[in-house]
Formats: structure tokens, C-alpha cells, sequence
């Protein structure tokens, strides 16, 4: 069954002092494209993941939403910048000297200042984190693949029955085709003998007139083109693959030769017939644009 290309998935996991939360949603797009949102200081993830997507899907919007939260107090260190501190007292005792004043050295004062104390951040193993992060992608992603597949399972249902009513549509036509040609002929003869009164017919050119007009009128190979473009379609859409495209084309063939019928056959019941078709092709067309 074809897939659709809107869908939800949520997956959590937990390890190295994180939980990780990820969310997958998407919609209609043209083409595949993955957007990711996640805290900076973990940006080397993003590649890794939109592999990941791209590998698993082929088509659709697909927004990725990343949430990192510690689990664990990690222990931070304060570092001391010697050199500066150092520079501070330096540059203080010279200035008392040039003030002609007395300076005593003051630790707690010197650690005020600007950089000389700061706080450093544990290093994160991230080949570690990638691995809890990788856990609750695949459960986001297989969340999210089930939606599509329900989701394309529904589409699929109700294309294949459109699909039946174009068949029905077309059958109709099939049938109403042989007798545009006779009632052509019907009709040219009586308006010929309106004209001409009691002048017997030339037969050979109303003959050669109507062989004319069935070849101008005919639409058989229009009529097993649209019958081709239709097997296509179930076919495509018992596939398991990305279709969407395929079908998009098939629907455009489609709409070519069933304007090419109506206006070949101009008869008013393949008319009516014609616009059914028309109609229901639109239809597919909108659905379709859901599929992947």
C-alpha cells in the first residue's frame, strides 16, 4: 500500500544523564525535506538524524523537534586564571606606587574580577548520547512510519474506488462509442434528403463521408490509452514504494485523453460521460497530492 506523507511520531529515551524527547510530524511537499530543531550544543546530531529520516522516507515536510534535559547533577569545576590574576595585582601595585599610596594584596578582591574565576562544563560524551538519542529516534520514526501507512492505507481504499468509478465511466463510453458514427449517418442522410427533396442520394459519397467521419470521430485509442493509465494506478497504488509522483503524471495523461475523447466523439451522452470523468479525475488529483 502506498504511504501518505502526513503523520506523528513521539519517542523518549534515556542514558548518559539525559532523557531525550524527539517529536516527528510532516506534511505535503514535493520533495523530501527535514527540518531540525534542537539545542545548539548539540547541533553535531542534526546530519546523523536527517540521514536517518532520508534513508526511512522519500517524500514530505518532515519538522523535527529535539529535547535534551539532564537526568544527573554533573559535577562542574572552577578554574582559576593564574596568569591574570597575577596581571590584576601586577597592574594595581604599580598603580599604588604611581599614586604614592600603600597596596596590600587582596585574594577575595582579585578573584572579583573579570575572568579569573569561571565555571567549566564537563565534557558530554556524545558517541554515548548519540546512542540514547538514536534509541528515541527509532521509536519516533516507527510511530511516525505506522501513521503514514494507516494514513496511506485510507488514501489507497478510497483511490482504488475512484478508480472503479472511472472504469464504470469508461465502460459507458465504450459502449456509446459505435453508435456516434450511425447516428452521424442517420443524421446527415436526413438533413441531405430535406435539401434535396426527391434527388435520389449519391450513396458512394455519403458513404465515403461517414468512413470520414468515423475516422475523425474515432477515440479506440484514446479510450485504451485511459484504460492503460488505469491498471497503472491500482498497480502503483498496491505498491509499497513512493508513488505520488507516478500517480500525479498518470492523473495529467488521464485528463489529456479525456479531452481528447470529448472533443473527437462530440456526442452529447459521451459528453456527459466525459464531465463524470473529469470530475472524479480532479478528485484523484487532490487525494493523490497526500500520497508519498
Amino acid at each position: 500500500m502506498a504511504n501518505s506523507m502526513t503523520g506523528f511520531g513521539r519517542g523518549e529515551a534515556s542514558g548518559s544523564g539525559y532523557q531525550i524527547s524527539i517529536e516527528l510530524k510532516s506534511v505535503n511537499h514535493r520533495f523530501l525535506e527535514v527540518m531540525v530543531r534542537m539545542p545548539r550544543n548539540f547541533s553535531s546530531f542534526e546530519e546523523r538524524i536527517r540521514k536517518t529520516l532520508q534513508e526511512k522516507f522519500q517524500r514530505g515536510r518532515i519538522e523535527v523537534h529535539v529535547n535534551v534535559v539532564e537526568t544527573e547533577e554533573r559535577k562542574r569545576l572552577v578554574k582559576v586564571d593564574n596568569d591574570l590574576a597575577l596581571s590584576y595585582d601586577k597592574t594595581l601595585k604599580d598603580l599604588a606606587l604611581a599614586l604614592h599610596t600603600v597596596y596590600e594584596t587582596d585574594i577575595y578582591r582579585l578573584v572579583n574580577f573579570p575572568e579569573v574565576l569561571s565555571v567549566v562544563e564537563p565534557e558530554i560524551d556524545l558517541d554515548a548520547l548519540w546512542e540514547t538519542c538514536a534509541k528515541a529516534l527509532l521509536k519516533a520514526t516507527d510511530g511516525f512510519g505506522q501513521m503514514r501507512r494507516s494514513e496511506g492505507e485510507k488514501l489507497t481504499t478510497d483511490l482504488l474506488q475512484r478508480i472503479d468509478f472511472l472504469t464504470e465511466y469508461l465502460h459507458t463510453i465504450s459502449e456509446r462509442a459505435p453508435y456516434v458514427v450511425t447516428d452521424h449517418q442517420e443524421r446527415l442522410q436526413e438533413r441531405l434528403q430535406t435539401l434535396l427533396g426527391e434527388v435520389e442520394l449519391d450513396g458512394v459519397r455519403l458513404a465515403n463521408e461517414v468512413v470520414y467521419f468515423a475516422d475523425r470521430a474515432s477515440i479506440t485509442e484514446e479510450l485504451v490509452r485511459f484504460d492503460s493509465h488505469l491498471a497503472q494506478s491500482r498497480e502503483a497504488l498496491r505498491s509499497s514504494e513512493s508513488v505520488g509522483r507516478k500517480l500525479d503524471f498518470l492523473v495529467q495523461e488521464m485528463n489529456r485523453e479525456i479531452n481528447t475523447i470529448g472533443s473527437k466523439a462530440n456526442d452529447l451522452k459521451i459528453g456527459q460521460q466525459v464531465i463524470r470523468v473529469k470530475s472524479e479525475l480532479e478528485k484523484v488529483r487532490e487525494q493523490i497530492q497526500n500520497l508519498e
